[in-house]
């Protein structure tokens, strides 16, 4: 496939004024300017057409633009745009309701609505101080929580994350995060190398630094996003939840990324079997629409009055998104996410066969990751191929995005078809095939 002439003029241009009134902090990956999209299509300013594998940092869990969730944000428009979380509307508590159904514990559940993911994380970590009186955590390198300051403590993916802003909040204690391709911890005969990573938490975290009777949550992305898509053996969870359970420690799993059907389930944790206490979400849940919230059991969120808020907590426009997005996922892209995935998946692993630069494909639904590497039997990071794989691929009409060191994800809508992951496959496997070319990759 020939490339296209990437940026075209208008966008070229757009670029340009961008960089003279937008913060620089903004780590661009790729210069698209987005015109508009449609379901899995993306058209930029100069009409050139994209396939969507990345769906805004798998934020449009619908697609671009479906109609049911537009219309359902016209309405709201029409009604009233604000009213702030001092007051009661319906779309707020219909959501909140509905939140409850598909919460991934038993409990009744309560939700505290936010603006974005970070800020759901900053609710969880104030919620679990105020609920067990302690102070201290436990978080996991690699993770991705967010960047505001709480958030960006237990961010532990890049140090530039950190790097200008300390002192962080104190208080948390990181472990490392169980990935399977890429152990840092001795295992014990028959061990399931989750369960490792729990034995080295108990041991050496609460044996030596922090005070079991001192910790107030573990905060854990089910599976990792920024750091890798990395998804952790079966038994991990089931083992933190009982170190959990013995020390009266909660458990508040992030579902920002992995949550809201992404997986193939309503939540990522529901692979494996155990209940958290606190679960976050954002980014899907509304379709694109700015909106995050803190799930809780109803026995956690005991504050009091006025002990948290927010002036746009709940907002109208979000909540109708999000409950239009809700049944559109419920209605059929919940078992799309998991049939399309497992295919995609499948194919993924064709394409690895043929290629020696790709060490693992791995993922859940349509939550995927490939890890680019050197060598497979050093798995030396291929990081400088991956980058290249991106622009390749954005370059002929395909549009994906890195994380981790060395890792493509594909994360696109829960509504793409089978067809269409043909279509950016085939693109994909072109990339890769001229990167290894051109990195005289053996």
């Amino acid at each position: 496939m020939e490339p296209m002439k990437l940026p075209g003029p208008k966008a070229r241009a757009l670029i340009k004024r961008d960089s003279s009134v937008i913060s620089p902090s903004y780590a661009r990956s790729y210069p698209l300017v987005m015109d508009h999209g449609k379901g899995s299509e993306v058209w930029d300013v100069d009409g050139n057409r994209f396939l969507d594998f990345m769906a805004g940092i798998a934020v449009n869990s619908t697609g671009h633009a479906h109609p049911k969730v537009v219309k359902a944000i016209q309405e709201q428009a029409e009604q009233f745009l604000h009213i702030s979380s001092d007051f009661y509307h319906v779309k707020w508590i219909e959501l909140a309701e509905k939140l409850d159904e598909i919460a991934p514990f038993n409990e009744a559940a309560v939700s505290f609505m936010t603006n974005s993911g970070t800020e759901a994380v900053e609710t969880a970590i104030k919620l679990a101080r105020y609920h067990t009186g302690r102070s201290n955590f436990i978080g996991f390198t690699g993770a991705f929580h967010g960047r505001t300051m709480g958030a960006v403590t237990f961010t532990a993916s890049k140090p530039s994350y950190h790097g200008g802003f300390y002192p962080l909040m104190n208080g948390v204690v990181h472990a490392p995060f169980p990935n399977p391709y890429r152990p840092v911890l001795d295992r014990k005969s028959g061990e399931d190398y989750g369960e490792t990573v729990v034995r080295y938490i108990e041991d050496q975290i609460l044996g030596h630094i922090l005070p079991p009777d001192e910790v107030a949550g573990v905060l854990v992305e089910t599976i990792q996003g920024e750091g890798g898509y990395i998804v952790p053996p079966p038994g991990f969870y089931p083992a933190l939840r009982k170190l959990c359970d013995k020390y009266g420690i909660l458990l508040i799993m992030d579902e920002v990324q992995s949550g809201m059907g992404r997986t193939g389930k309503w939540w990522a944790i529901e692979h494996f079997g155990i209940e958290p206490d606190v679960v976050t979400a954002a980014k899907g849940i509304a379709s694109g629409m700015p909106l995050g919230a803190c799930i809780a059991r109803q026995s956690v969120m005991d504050w009091e009055r006025g002990s948290h808020g927010n002036t746009y907590g709940g907002n109208p426009l979000s909540c109708a998104a999000a409950l239009a997005t809700i049944e559109l996922i419920h209605d059929g892209y919940l078992a799309n996410a998991a049939e399309v995935g497992q295919y995609t998946i499948e194919a993924l692993e064709e394409i690895q066969a043929r290629h020696p630069s790709i060490g693992d494909v791995r993922g859940k639904g349509l939550m995927i990751g490939v890890e680019f590497v050197n060598d497979r039997k050093s798995k030396e990071p291929a990081k400088q191929l991956a980058d290249r794989v991106v622009e390749l691929a954005f370059e002929r009409g395909l549009l994906t995005l890195g994380c981790g060191k060395s890792v493509i994800r594909v994360a696109p809508a829960l509504s793409i078809t089978k067809a269409e992951i043909d279509e950016g496959l085939k693109i994909f496997e072109e990339a890769v095939t001229l990167a290894e070319k051109e990195l005289n990759f053996r």
